[in-house]
């Protein structure tokens, strides 16, 4: 390729990278700039939105947890295990990725809503999952887990397991192996898997309001909170829209922060 040719392809790459950055960056400048300034001590104030706030970190953190304890167990099994079940786990697993959020949340509301098996016998104890805080935690659980998983998989194949070996010939039980070798090889997995699933999490709409429904104080997240604002007070959902903004701009500053010093 001649220097003439190669001035126009870095041209042509340069400007398309500048319209997808400005396609990115256009519309969350735009919400700033159409902030109610004036109105945010205002609103604020309200109780409401803090109780959204406080409900979405109990139930994306709750999701965090979750995925962690039974994401680990998967991941394992997923790289350990050399069979043709391996492929048919990871398909089950990436399936809430693909799926349109809302599928999720009717699909666990046929299998654990009132009507269901599991939901008749969960009634006769007492526990009904719809439209409660529990309900939300599963649905966003569901939605937003296969990013741990994945991430802590991913982390699982890059692991030496010359050391779990050498661990295991000096006498090390497989509790000992985990706890001593693996976990901590795997600390940055953790670190972005829990961070890519509380990002998902708090941000997760169609199953939760298809599961838990939006109840305010209840079962009300933020993006529940900013769909009901759109409808009667748009200065009310910029400000809890920048406020989610706000939160996941911190997150991502924290995960890049933790990956410059794990490099």
């Amino acid at each position: 390729m001649t220097r003439s040719g190669e001035r126009l392809t870095n041209t042509v790459l340069y400007t398309l990278a500048a319209i997808g950055l400005l396609f990115f960056v256009v519309p969350v400048v735009s919400l700033l700039f159409e902030m109610p300034w004036s109105r945010v001590s205002e609103i604020i104030t309200q109780r409401a939105i803090w109780d959204a706030l406080r409900i979405s970190l109990i139930v994306s953190l709750s999701a965090v947890a979750l995925s962690l304890v039974y994401g680990f167990p998967i991941a394992w099994v997923m790289t350990r295990c050399s069979s043709r079940w391996t492929r048919l786990i990871r398909i089950v697993v990436l399936m809430p990725m693909v799926l349109p959020p809302i599928v999720g949340g009717v699909a666990l509301l046929s299998a654990l809503g009132a009507n269901s098996p599991i939901g008749r016998l969960l009634d006769l104890v007492g526990v009904r999952l719809p439209f409660s805080m529990a309900g939300a935690i599963l649905a966003v659980t569901f939605v937003s887990s296969p990013f741990m998983i994945i991430t802590l998989e991913s982390g699982m194949r890059s692991l030496d397991r010359r050391l779990e070996h050498a661990g295991e010939v000096l006498g090390a039980s497989r509790a000992m192996v985990i706890r001593k070798i693996i976990l901590p090889g795997l600390r940055p997995a953790i670190v972005g898997g829990a961070a890519l699933t509380w990002a998902r999490a708090l941000g997760e709409f169609g199953a939760t309001i298809a599961f838990a429904g939006n109840r305010p104080g209840h079962t009300q997240t933020l993006p529940l909170a900013i769909y009901q604002a759109l409808q009667s007070d748009m200065d009310r959902a910029l400000l809890i829209s920048a406020q989610l903004i706000l939160m996941t701009v911190c997150l991502m500053i924290f995960v890049r922060s933790k990956g410059i010093n794990d490099e």
